[in-house]
């Protein structure tokens, strides 16, 4: 299995995270990147760095003044303050914002819907070389292998106009859409412990992408508002969106039989190629997580998900840094290529 990456990952380092109100290290860090290159190395696969590619797979998923927000604010932000650091919004769109405003913390209030993604001066590196890793690995799925992008920032939090929950470009929805464009259809499997809210919401009225995201329930768990059983798709979408919210603390056989739920679904829609949003941040030993998946659980996850034979681009979403974060991505990608 090749792995796809960008050693622009380390440009976006953000220091602050608030939870409940408190200023902590920010967990998305640039160390998780170090951790997982290592992990895959040491594990002897092959690094491969992604690609340049033009805006039109990106482009193709995110809104034009959101992109234009992404790639020009930090140029923005220093021309009125040469010594920031960051920039985060102060101020947040209502639900029904009546317009787009012009100034740049307007803007980051109406794209944002947190305080987790700040833009800092690599950023845009390393949102896009994350982009970029995922599109390679969709160009690999349309060529009938499995490949794994290394994506950090993750994505599957961000919508076409959004930013949230350490997420800016959604990897995954931009590899899915590159499927859809060259064989009309693709199939998303999100088995991070967070809903895929973004993902959903890209995808939400398209009969083109079927998305399943089992995760932890969210009514009292990040992104709360979403990620419910009766929400499936609407207009032409409807049917093509399915949730499978799972109780807190869920283990390695609730998590393993939502896995297998969701597959026989995908196998309904036979999709051309698979998009893996692989977080591992549903396992036991995770320092944001709420779930108790373990190693094991994470391998036979990796052998159910490859004997269903399909070419799959697998995109990095969460798993934070913990001992356990680089033992159960390696452990993943060898019961994959085993079952393959």
């Amino acid at each position: 299995m090749l792995v796809y990456h960008s050693s622009a990952a380390t440009r976006h380092d953000p220091r602050i995270f608030y939870r409940r109100g408190n200023p902590i290290d920010h967990p998305e860090s640039a160390g998780r990147y170090a951790v997982l290159k290592t992990a895959v190395v040491e594990a002897g696969y092959a690094l491969v760095d992604a690609r340049t590619h033009d805006m039109a797979p990106i482009a193709a998923v995110h809104d034009t003044g959101y992109l234009d927000l992404l790639s020009s604010g930090w140029a923005r932000a220093i021309a009125a303050d040469p010594a920031i650091e960051e920039i985060l919004p102060t101020q947040f769109a209502p639900w029904t914002p009546h317009r787009r405003p012009e100034g740049l913390l307007g803007q980051l209030g109406y794209h944002m819907a947190d305080t987790s993604t700040p833009l800092r001066a690599g950023t845009w590196d390393a949102i896009t070389g994350a982009a970029y890793a995922a599109i390679d690995a969709a160009d690999a799925a349309l060529d009938g292998k499995t490949s794994y992008a290394l994506t950090r920032p993750p994505g599957h939090h961000a919508s076409g106009a959004h930013a949230g929950g350490f997420c800016y470009l959604n990897n995954a929805a931009i590899a899915a859409q590159r499927v859809v464009a060259a064989r009309g259809s693709a199939a998303v499997l999100d088995i991070d412990v967070h809903h895929g809210n973004g993902t959903q919401a890209i995808f939400y009225d398209s009969p083109d992408v079927l998305v399943m995201s089992l995760h932890a329930e969210t009514s009292n768990y990040y992104p709360y508002f979403t990620g419910y059983a009766d929400e499936t798709g609407t207009g032409a979408g409807a049917g093509y969106n399915l949730n499978l919210p799972l109780p807190l603390g869920s283990a390695d056989e609730v998590f393993l039989d939502a896995i297998s739920q969701s597959l026989d679904r995908i196998a309904q829609f036979d999709p051309p190629a698979l998009i893996l949003s692989l977080g591992l941040d549903a396992a036991v030993d995770d320092p944001i997580g709420a779930m108790a998946v373990t190693t094991q659980g994470f391998e036979r996850a990796a052998a159910l998900i490859a004997s269903f034979g399909c070419p799959t681009a697998i995109i990095q979403e969460g798993g934070y840094l913990c001992e356990a974060l680089p033992r159960n991505l390696t452990a993943f990608l060898a019961s994959f290529d085993a079952a393959a």
